[in-house]
């Protein structure tokens, strides 16, 4: 058997959970890490978030908890059997062992149990299904860890019957791999099977709970290989992709912004051919409007606006910016330049401050211009020199620059 003490496990034992493993033993309930924080602990990293399992019920963990005065946070894990419980200024959530009784590859309906093993077999992958006591013990029953050693991203038991519990799992088994396997094309065929007969099922599964997977894919590793995967085992088209999306400029972006932490938008927007592929995805998945913004700026603009040649590349940019009414365009240049791969230009962008027009009405007035329209026509104008001049003249010059006019 398998005990861990590293130092992130050790740093996991705050006040608050000392305090909720001390009351469990009082009761003799069993309470132990479960899921994905003992991926991460085994993997030497510090898990960002814990959940909690154990054979305790819903109703035995809420009267344990009130009558020891503990505060519970209400937010409606309780018909799938989880309390969260606030100790410490630390939140607990801790959920009873389950088994699903009928699920329609969306939600389950489950009915509680005190038999580890079973609440692992309706776990999704191997490298998700283990727990691990508070001693450190490690309780594995689908070699959860010998996978992840492998770098091996495997379902629990036969690959078609967990997809067919929750067919988003599909895009799961996509997001692990991207982030533990090694190489690219290391799947199962019986797995990548089961991924095909099943594609379809995706179609019932809602556009938001799609899209907080497909994102966290693309900033993953093997993103162009697991993305072509899609569109050959016929999953792109049930999550909004177009059905006939540009693979080639989707591999050479990803390599563009391999280090340049783009926003998943700019990864995927290189899919995309024209503007009714971002109408189409934001329909399929309810992107925000700041993505789908994004998407439109980078299909419109990824062309023409590019680098000027000579001593200021950065001009065109510059006077993108200069000109646009809009909010945050700074930062949609930015990831057109991730987009474009040019990586050297961004980060002197990242350094360039919009300089402020140095003229205003009030000096035209002073210079004896009184009309309105006379005002705003000279600031145009002058707005036009200060342009050309890389926005270097100051108000000195621009003033006697409106007198030769």
């Amino acid at each position: 058997a398998m005990r861990l003490q590293s130092p992130q496990f050790q740093a996991l034992f705050t006040p608050g959970l000392r305090s909720v493993a001390e009351m469990f033993e009082k009761k003799n309930y069993e309470l132990r890490i479960a899921g994905g924080a003992v991926r991460d602990l085994l993997s030497g990293m510090t898990p960002q978030d814990i959940d909690f399992a154990t054979t305790a019920t819903p109703a035995e963990m809420k009267e344990m908890f009130t009558s020891a005065g503990v505060r519970l946070i209400n937010n409606k894990g309780e018909k799938h059997g989880t309390i969260t419980a606030r100790l410490h200024e630390q939140n607990f959530e801790i959920t009873t062992l389950r088994i699903d009784v009928v699920t329609d590859g969306r939600h389950a309906k489950v009915e509680f149990t005190t038999d580890w093993q079973k609440d692992a077999e309706r776990r999704d992958l191997t490298v998700n299904s283990m727990f691990l006591g508070l001693d450190g013990m490690l309780y594995d029953f689908f070699n959860g860890y010998e996978d992840l050693k492998n770098k091996k991203i495997r379902f629990v038991g036969q690959a078609s019957e967990r997809i067919q519990e929750d067919y988003l799992r599909i895009l799961r088994y996509f997001r692990f791999y991207g982030r533990i396997a090694e190489n690219p094309g290391d799947h199962e065929p019986n797995t990548v099977q089961a991924i095909k007969e099943n594609a379809k099922g995706l179609a019932g599964i809602s556009g938001e709970r799609i899209w907080v997977e497909l994102k966290k894919i693309l900033l993953g590793n093997h993103v162009s290989h697991l993305v072509g995967l899609m569109y050959e085992l016929d999953i792109a088209q049930y999550i909004g992709l177009p059905l006939n999306g540009n693979l080639e400029e989707f591999d050479r972006v990803t390599k563009n912004t391999q280090k340049l932490s783009p926003k998943p938008m700019t990864v995927l927007t290189s899919l995309f051919k024209m503007k009714d592929d971002v109408t189409n995805l934001d329909l399929r998945l309810k992107i925000s409007k700041e993505e789908k913004n994004l998407g439109l700026f980078l299909v419109k603009h990824r062309q023409e606006l590019t680098k000027a040649s000579g001593p200021e590349p950065l001009r065109p940019y510059q006077d993108f910016i200069m000109d646009s009414r809009e909010a945050n365009t700074n930062s949609k240049i930015y990831e057109l330049l991730k987009y474009q791969g040019e990586e050297h230009l961004l980060k002197e962008m990242q350094q360039w401050t919009v300089p402020t027009f140095p003229v205003s009405g009030h000096d035209l007035r002073k210079m004896g211009v009184s009309s309105g329209k006379d005002i705003g026509a000279a600031l145009q104008q002058l707005r036009e020199e200060w342009k050309k001049s890389g926005y270097h003249m100051d108000k000195e010059e621009l003033l006697s620059c409106l007198k030769k006019l």
